[in-house]
């Protein structure tokens, strides 16, 4: 299956790369808008063909084509794909804006081909464990959850876009949309919730915020983000009705292949275990996400639809509203 990358930023050159670790995927095309990154490109992939825009790459026989292009470009660059009859690959958020989230559902059912998000954390070996510890009843109902992010200030991105509330649309949407979608899978046996509350230290892009997402079952998780710290550190708790865990992620930045990874569970009323992860990370977690999405295409299935991660998406632009109005909002 021949495979082109669009974009070749710092994370682009990971996706790029990740796709030669996938047997039986091709990486036939890539697509660089900057002077620098086609030479890079090139220079890295001498095989392979480097273009300047999505439709150069849509004009060739690419099957799959995987988005890791400014946030802003996502919807348009799903849809054009999809209606070019390719599957596709695409870093989250989906999209930026309600709108942008209807246009590629609508172009996916028609298309008949299918969209994978980058949510990877979904296949980590740590935080997918969790989730087959909460479906094994192992600490019961959970009923409440918190996850924070402490970690260095993001860095601008090519042109600034990450800085720029036009391009990026949030910074809730940068990595929080990974933890909002990650509790809504751990929490999905209480349905959708029903509403979002938001605070945030002044400015438009969310830099330090806090969200709680509340059911109608009276459970509820909460995501925070202090982008004014150092290094990268999470850490998730989550209480259930029989038993409770805590997990966690260090490292100097979330792009390393060592960090401090872990997760204490306790079951019930035995005393908690604890176990240490040695591959748990994104730079691994990329490849494996990878493998499932090539995987899945030739067997007719996603393992990240469109659909479920535009639920994170709706949560995060829920919170912004929140935010905005100094309240609790509905979730659409």
């Amino acid at each position: 299956m021949k495979v082109g990358v669009v974009g070749f930023g710092a994370w682009g050159k990971f996706h790029a790369r990740g796709w030669g670790q996938v047997p039986g995927a091709e990486l036939a095309g890539i697509v660089a808008h900057g002077d620098a990154s086609a030479a890079a490109a090139a220079a890295e992939f001498p095989g392979v063909r480097v273009h300047r825009d999505i439709g150069a790459l849509l004009a060739g026989d690419v099957a799959v084509v995987d988005i890791v292009a400014p946030n802003f470009l996502h919807a348009d660059m799903v849809v054009a794909a999809l209606e070019a009859g390719r599957h596709v690959v695409v870093e989250k958020p989906l999209a930026i804006s309600a709108e942008g989230l209807e246009r590629i559902l609508a172009a996916e059912k028609a298309s008949g081909k299918l969209v994978s998000v980058v949510h990877e954390l979904r296949v980590s070996e740590q935080w997918e464990l969790i989730h087959r510890e909460i479906a094994s009843g192992a600490i019961g109902v959970p009923m409440a959850g918190v996850y924070s992010l402490f970690r260095r200030p993001f860095g601008g991105g090519s042109g600034g876009w990450r800085h720029d509330p036009a391009r990026v649309g949030s910074w809730v949407l940068e990595e929080p949309v990974h933890f909002l979608d990650l509790l809504l899978w751990y929490f999905a046996g209480h349905g959708a919730p029903e509403s979002v509350q938001a605070v945030a230290t002044p400015g438009v892009l969310g830099g330090n915020i806090a969200m709680t997402a509340r059911y109608g079952s009276g459970a509820f998780f909460t995501v925070t983000q202090l982008l004014d710290g150092f290094e990268h550190h999470c850490a998730l708790d989550i209480a259930g009705s029989d038993g409770a865990l805590r997990a966690w992620w260090s490292a100097g930045d979330a792009r390393v292949t060592e960090s401090d990874a872990g997760l204490s569970i306790r079951r019930g009323g035995a005393a908690a275990e604890t176990m240490r992860f040695g591959r748990s990370g994104e730079v691994f977690e990329l490849v494996e996400h990878l493998k499932r999405s090539h995987a899945g295409f030739l067997a007719g299935v996603s393992p990240m639809p469109a659909a479920d991660a535009a639920l994170s998406v709706r949560l995060c632009l829920a919170a912004e509203e929140s935010v905005r109005v100094g309240g609790e909002v509905k979730v659409v």
